[in-house]
């Protein structure tokens, strides 16, 4: 250990920890030592106390629980702009009649406030990395640049858009990938096997073998897709990603409520490493009938994470709600209270959704050499005490508003629920004074058709 100050000493926490076998255990009365964007040691607060290093920055965290960063593994950030734009409305619907006639309104200048008004959201809910799939990635990727978050980018694309759609999105992720002090990484974002042909998704497939990129898309998202395809292709949507060689790629599948029995050979069989991100809260809004098989899927090793998706559909950016929900949703469906406990629900939290978006080995937990993406948990409130168990007080009682500290690769953004890199009064004024340009639709234009 260097005798050198360390950047950041937090002392007094309780520490979420993970052991190899992937359960997870509290460590209480903690000190985490950080040096270099990384976590240096976690050990008892006495002993660092005794015996080490001065830090440049001490954080007294008394009463405040530590727990790896969350990460939400699927989201359009910029699309906050349009939250509660197109209410109760089926998914056909909601695409067609507002949010695609109004994403082709969309400005560089929307997305770049949408961004950062997202990462606001996020910051301050205790998320330390976002898996991006949206338009004008250049302009997200220079506000995650600024405001000092982790993100997963990639620049969606339809083949509508003909092949210079594909090109984008490919030059997009070589350009950026390891961009801010290699907070992020970069994926080929073909929006779903339904508005991007055969051929397209086969292209993508190449280039990233080629490349060693991942790929990051939409499929299965609900049982009519899948009903659909079978009656058009006579395939799956999973089974259209697999003969188009994707299954052969790192691939991040957003969904997946339609992922159906035949499907989980498929799966199991991919060369690739698959991952699902699941969004609970917009299928509930959608009524889907089904949600997001994580039983089956973990049975095969399939990681799989939370995540939001938009705000227009999820109407938040709330990772800690994804994260009860998940857990609510699971048991409901399997009608199996012991299945997903909370215990598990803190596992996807940071773990599987750190593997989900090709991070499992430099964030998800608290560890000696992982990147210090780290969120302290203020439990002193009424809602969440006294703790019995502190995995059910995490998941069930606290809520996103009780974090109050986060740091991503050592760097305090948020501390003590004060923002530190994001100017949010200056964003909402500049972005309410654009709103009636955005939300035209009397243009009669849309970006796409769905039809599923």
């Amino acid at each position: 250990m260097s005798h050198s100050p360390a950047d950041l000493l937090i002392t007094g926490c309780t520490v979420l920890v993970h052991d190899d076998q992937e359960r997870i255990a509290f460590a209480p009365d903690a000190a985490i030592v950080v040096r270099d964007g990384r976590i240096e040691s976690v050990g008892g607060a006495a002993e660092v106390a005794a015996t080490g290093p001065a830090a440049l920055e001490h954080i007294d965290a008394r009463g405040q629980v530590a727990l790896p960063g969350l990460v939400n593994c699927h989201t359009h950030a910029p699309m906050v702009a349009l939250r509660g734009l197109a209410e109760d409305l089926p998914t056909e619907e909601w695409f067609n009649d507002v949010v695609w006639p109004v994403e082709s309104n969309l400005t560089e200048k929307d997305v770049e406030l949408g961004a950062r008004l997202a990462c606001a959201e996020m910051i301050r809910a205790g998320v330390t990395c976002f898996a991006d799939h949206y338009f004008s990635m250049d302009t997200v990727a220079e506000v995650v640049a600024e405001c000092g978050i982790r993100a997963h980018l990639g620049e969606a694309y339809f083949s509508s858009q003909g092949p210079q759609g594909r090109e984008k999105s490919l030059e997009f992720a070589l350009r950026h990938r390891g961009t801010a002090d290699g907070r992020i990484t970069t994926a080929l974002a073909p929006h779903a096997p339904y508005t991007v042909t055969d051929a397209d998704l086969a292209a993508t497939a190449r280039l990233a073998l080629e490349h060693g990129l991942p790929v990051h898309l939409h499929a299965a998202e609900n049982r009519d897709q899948t009903d659909t395809s079978l009656a058009r292709h006579g395939l799956t949507p999973i089974e259209v990603l697999d003969r188009a060689g994707l299954l052969a790629t790192d691939l991040l599948i957003a969904h997946g409520t339609g992922i159906i029995d035949r499907d989980l050979p498929v799966l199991e069989r991919a060369s690739g490493r698959t991952a699902v991100a699941t969004a609970p809260r917009g299928y509930l809004k959608f009524a889907w009938p089904d949600t997001t098989p994580i039983r089956a899927l973990r049975a095969l090793g399939i990681p799989v994470g939370l995540a939001t998706d938009g705000a227009a559909s999820n109407n938040s950016l709330d990772v800690w709600e994804s994260m009860a929900l998940t857990s609510l949703i699971q048991k409901s469906t399997e009608g199996d209270p012991r299945w997903l406990t909370s215990r598990q629900a803190l596992h996807h939290a940071p773990l599987q959704s750190a593997r989900a978006v090709g991070l499992g080995d430099s964030i998800g937990s608290i560890a000696p050499g992982r990147r210090a993406d780290i969120i302290l948990v203020d439990l002193t409130g009424p809602h969440t005490r006294p703790v019995h168990d502190l995995a059910a007080t995490l998941v069930h009682s606290a809520r996103s508003a009780d974090v109050r500290t986060t740091i991503v690769d050592g760097r305090v953004l948020m501390r003590d629920r004060e923002l530190l890199t994001l100017d949010v009064p200056a964003v909402v004024r500049e972005l309410e004074d654009r709103l009636p340009a955005l939300v035209d639709r009397s243009h009669g234009r849309r970006i796409q058709e769905y039809d599923t």
